[in-house]
């Protein structure tokens, strides 16, 4: 099984800290920018950023639906991690400053993939779509933030 990951990222005119507030605001901003191919959003525990428990399901495909039961961590500043208690699936949301009134956001998602052709299939087409489904995200991000 090889690992898998799905990176893309976006500049916002906004602030880091305000932008990176958004990101972590798993009660309110959140859910705002998800797009359609999530469901059954759920903050179980806190809600704003680390000790941060969440639940949803991901349909990246009309096949492909992952339960995720995500915990919260924010190992540095301006870096929150979700990883899922469901699979090993680890989302790292980047925020960093990118010139004066501007942010730059990154999201990294990496897994273990299947192995065999599944898994060539998997590495080859899953990370372009998890990262269109996170431009959508950033997009919506970016409507929240700039404001």
């Amino acid at each position: 099984m090889a690992q898998v990951e799905a990176t893309t990222e976006r500049v916002v005119a906004a602030d880091a800290e305000t932008v990176f507030d958004a990101v972590a605001d798993y009660s309110g901003t959140r859910p705002k920018v998800l797009t359609e191919h999530f469901s059954e959003y759920e903050v179980r525990e806190g809600g704003d950023g680390e000790g941060t428990l969440v639940h949803w399901k991901l349909q990246a495909t009309s096949k492909r639906v992952r339960d995720c039961l995500m915990e919260v961590s924010e190992p540095t500043d301006g870096e929150l991690v979700e990883k899922d208690r469901n699979s090993s699936m680890v989302t790292v949301w980047r925020v960093t400053p990118a010139g004066e009134g501007a942010s730059r956001v990154a999201i990294t998602t990496t897994w273990k993939g299947a192995g065999g052709i599944g898994g060539f299939f998997e590495r080859t087409f899953a990370p372009k779509g998890l990262a269109r489904i996170y431009d959508g995200m950033l997009a919506k991000l970016a409507g929240e933030v700039e404001k």
